[in-house]
């Protein structure tokens, strides 16, 4: 029989390898769901991890989807390392969203170009806004942080529902759901031409960049972690809890109200019903897949725009349903949480 027996100390190999073997077990049983539907398994294995990078427009077009899933991850990283659940980062990118596109909605013709820098300081306040709700009611109330968070979400997608079906709504928009599209000097610059790719792309490595020096090189990352790793050595240590609890939550909203701004004021444009893609939601895996390493959250981004994209592609070119994006999600996730068990236990044979 197999039985787990508990490591002296957790495996360093696996805290490596079991994303990787989370991901081949999803692809197994990607290929038995496949069969199961009756389809072909090599043809949707090709659609979710071939097309979407087969050529340099695919690749734009996954750097698209991964850039607002790297920002949210980022953020969250330092919530999860602070040992601040936060799970309202859908609700923190829709207000950001919301914010940005009250300032895009302000510009005319002619509007300066500089428009473009007022509209991402918009989404950043706006996501930092909302999270700060979550902040004031953790310190002051002892409210638990996780249902506050995640309940936040859905008043933002009905505060966003209010206004695109009432007060934004665009008058000379055929009576759908919708504010008017932006002006051309409100969109965030591309960096090509034919391509929806943009300056958020670069924003957000340079976050992988600033979040890599703030957890590994100051004092402010070291402190967040120890509260996170070892409360009651952070209070020996004369750490402020509080303070690592707003600045866990203010950077988690604001980088997620930066991809909310880069959203509506990028690919999509305006802002409709279906703003909230699930970004905030699938940027938690990111984060957990990532092992919350900056660098490991780009691989894990990727993948995870991987998904999305392919997804699309098996509605169009499979016939399957719109819901086969969160199945692989949660397969994903499911398999990371039951391979890190082998951080912890090694698996061995008893007669």
């Amino acid at each position: 029989m197999l039985k787990l027996e508990a490591r002296p100390q957790a495996s360093p190999f696996w805290s490596y390898a079991s994303p990787v073997l989370a991901l081949v077990i999803t692809v197994f049983v990607g290929i038995v769901l496949f069969l199961a539907l009756g389809k072909d398994p090599m043809r949707g294995l090709e659609v979710f991890f071939w097309e979407p990078i087969k050529s340099a427009y695919a690749w734009s077009e996954l750097m698209v989807k991964a850039t607002p899933l790297l920002l949210i991850a980022l953020g969250l990283a330092v919530c999860f390392r602070s040992n601040v659940w936060n799970i309202g980062a859908e609700g923190q990118f829709v207000a950001g969203a919301i914010a940005a596109g009250g300032v895009a909605l302000l510009a005319d013709a002619n509007t300066s170009r500089w428009i473009v820098l007022l509209i991402l300081l918009a989404g950043v306040l706006g996501g930092m806004a909302w999270a700060s709700i979550t902040a004031v009611l953790r310190d002051r109330f002892y409210a638990n942080e996780i249902l506050v968070s995640l309940m936040l979400v859905y008043v933002a997608v009905q505060l966003l529902n209010y206004l695109v079906y009432g007060p934004w709504k665009d008058p000379m928009g055929f009576n759908f759901p919708q504010t008017k599209t932006f002006e051309a000097v409100t969109k965030v610059p591309r960096l090509m031409d034919g391509s929806r790719l943009n300056i958020g792309l670069l924003l957000a490595l340079a976050g992988v960049g600033g979040l890599w020096v703030f957890l590994f090189r100051t004092y402010s990352g070291f402190a967040q972690q120890v509260g996170g790793l070892a409360p009651a050595a952070a209070l020996y240590a004369g750490f402020s809890s509080r303070k690592a609890l707003w600045l866990a939550l203010l950077v988690s909203g604001g980088a997620a109200g930066l991809a909310g701004a880069l959203e509506v004021a990028g690919p999509i444009g305006q802002l409709t019903p279906y703003v909230p893609a699930g970004y905030g939601f699938a940027a938690i895996i990111v984060a957990f897949v990532g092992r919350l390493h900056p660098v490991g959250m780009v691989f894990a981004a990727i993948l995870m725009s991987m998904f999305y994209i392919g997804g699309e592609l098996a509605q169009s070119r499979l016939g399957l349903p719109k819901s086969i994006t969160g199945v692989f999600q949660g397969l994903l996730l499911f398999s990371l949480l039951a391979c890190d068990t082998l951080m912890a236990y090694r698996v061995k044979w008893k007669k």
